[in-house]
């Protein structure tokens, strides 16, 4: 897949600006996620657009079920298209899997990124002694269950759940995006998602990070935002959107653009 990276995950630069953003959707979408905000920032930046190789937007024979079994290979893509398109600084913006991405890439390359801003991150998805993450291994289990004996069923039901508010475009949009993935590739990365655990690496990130979370999120507790400032080792904030759901880009855009205009200026 190296060789042709760029085409393999839909590699897109729009806009026309000087400085470069990117945006990189998480679990359950793809690109088209950010449909919404895009257009807000194009004539300020130069925007990278990619799709995750677990997207059902890309092609399901180019997922390698040896290699991605943790974020490290897809720290690996996001730098390899960052490196194949001659970027040398941007700032990012990483959707809940991508955020994380983000912060390992990060670790390895903080000369390459001005500032993260992290939607919906979590280090950790499982509860823990004296850490919070939203979820017992059982219900997580459950979860686990459910996809693997009817899987568009389970999107049916997950999709309005992470939406969370009322707006019924955004859960067409996510259920769309849920579908276009094949069943096993999502529990799979589902897996890989719920088994991680980065909480020892916050400290390591030294570039300054903007945590936006929604108020209400079935995925990610507010406690989890808390715990990313404390614990991410650059200059960090946190941002409480007053919206419900996990993914505001699709449900409140108008509301997520105000937020990320505030933090790219500070870039």
């Amino acid at each position: 897949m190296a060789n042709n990276l760029l085409e393999v995950l839909n590699v897109r630069t729009i806009g026309i600006g000087d400085k470069i953003l990117v945006l990189a959707h998480g679990f359950g979408t793809d690109q088209s996620v950010w449909r919404s905000i895009v257009p807000y920032f194009t004539p300020h930046y130069r925007i990278v657009l990619y799709d995750l190789v677990c997207a059902g937007s890309v092609n399901p024979d180019y997922f390698d079920f040896r290699r991605y079994t943790s974020l490290e290979p897809y720290v690996d893509d996001l730098l390899n298209i960052l490196d194949a398109l001659h970027i040398e600084s941007c700032a990012y913006v990483g959707h809940s899997i991508s955020a994380m991405i983000g912060i390992l890439a990060s670790i390895r390359r903080p000369q390459l990124f001005t500032k993260l801003i992290l939607i919906g991150a979590s280090p950790r998805f499982l509860n823990d002694t004296d850490y919070h993450g939203g979820f017992d291994r059982g219900e997580i289990e459950r979860v686990f269950t459910a996809m693997e004996a009817n899987y568009e069923a389970w999107a049916s039901g997950f999709a309005p759940l992470a939406v969370g508010a009322d707006v019924p475009a955004a859960v067409r949009e996510f259920t769309r995006t849920l579908f276009n993935m094949r069943p096993d590739i999502s529990l799979f990365v589902s897996r890989t998602v719920f088994d991680s655990d980065l909480r020892d690496v916050l400290g390591q990130v030294s570039v300054p990070c903007c945590i936006i979370q929604s108020a209400k999120d079935v995925s990610v507790p507010v406690s989890v935002a808390i715990y990313l400032k404390n614990h991410l080792g650059g200059r960090n904030t946190v941002k409480i959107l007053q919206t419900e759901g996990h993914l505001p880009h699709l449900s409140a855009p108008n509301l997520l653009v105000q937020y990320l205009r505030r933090a790219l200026s500070r870039c």
